[in-house]
């Protein structure tokens, strides 16, 4: 092995880069880190990022999750749905993976997930 690895970013298409924008930024809070134009990078964590590049065409969001884990998924929800977020599902316990969460959709239709882990090994 070279070396390792110091951060992270996903970076994901977007036809409508403002309404992105106001999304990440304004609704969920998320710190713009880096504003390349045509991409936009959040900081979502310490060296973790989430990144969003404009393309005339969005040909699938099918399968993919953006999952933000966060010990208080209820505090999220709350502030979320009194800022007119519509929701997919609740927060509830999901006995299959040991994990509360909740889910709505961003502007592009993606699935995100707030999630907390009940497994002891994540806290």
């Amino acid at each position: 092995m070279t070396g390792k690895i110091d951060s992270h970013i996903v970076f994901l298409a977007t036809t409508d880069l403002s309404a992105t924008a106001a999304f990440y930024e304004e609704t969920l809070g998320l710190t713009l880190a880096l504003d390349q134009g045509k991409c936009r990078i959040y900081e979502v964590a310490e060296k973790a990022y989430l990144g969003f590049c404009a393309t005339a065409e969005l040909t699938s969001t099918e399968g993919v999750i953006i999952t933000l884990v966060s010990r208080d998924v209820d505090a999220w929800y709350q502030k979320l749905k009194t800022l007119g977020v519509a929701f997919e599902k609740e927060p509830t316990h999901n006995p299959e993976f040991n994990i509360y969460h909740c889910f709505m959709r961003d502007p592009n239709g993606y699935l995100v997930e707030i999630q907390r882990f009940e497994d002891p090994r994540w806290h």
